[in-house]
């Protein structure tokens, strides 16, 4: 199996273990007053579009509903249905303005699917070019690596002294 060393990612996941958000970050955003800081794109009726604090391309966002719902089948049919209208709109502009070829979008449906937040739902919409590498495990038999090996061996080789 190839490796691909994307350190950066050690900090989104020291973010997770850490559980410093009082509330749940996604219904914190929604409430935000400043939607630069917090990376907020479009506010809908039923949801907001925002920009992925930790993205896997240029561009990574996510659709969410407002509420706070953890899964598909509490969604109303008005909220799914602004979900997939924001998700073409954001398609859209991603094509002309970064010049996007395709996309991966979807769900991370509990921990276990790589749901960073699993309390409250959310469709992620990942900008793809040719040439770029996608679902790097299933297809390519590529890991993407969240921190240089060393860097581990330095923070664990205190643990077995």
């Amino acid at each position: 199996m190839d490796r691909l060393w994307a350190p950066w990612r050690m900090e989104f996941i020291k973010d997770l273990t850490q559980d410093k958000y009082k509330e749940c970050l996604f219904c914190s955003l929604n409430k935000s007053k400043d939607d630069r800081a917090s990376l907020v794109l479009k506010r809908g009726k039923t949801c907001y579009i925002v920009l992925n604090r930790y993205p896997y391309n240029n561009g990574h966002m996510m659709i969410v509903p407002y509420r706070h719902i953890g899964n598909l089948s509490e969604l109303t049919p008005e909220e799914g249905s602004e979900m997939i209208s924001l998700t073409g709109r954001a398609t859209d502009i991603l094509k002309t303005e970064i010049k996007a070829d395709g996309f991966n979008a979807g769900f991370n449906l509990g921990r276990v699917a790589g749901a960073g937040i699993e309390g409250h739902i959310h469709f992620h919409l990942v900008p793809r070019w040719n040439g770029d590498h996608n679902f790097f495990p299933v297809l390519g038999e590529t890991r993407s690596m969240p921190q240089y090996l060393e860097e581990t061996y330095d923070h664990l080789v205190k643990s077995f002294q």
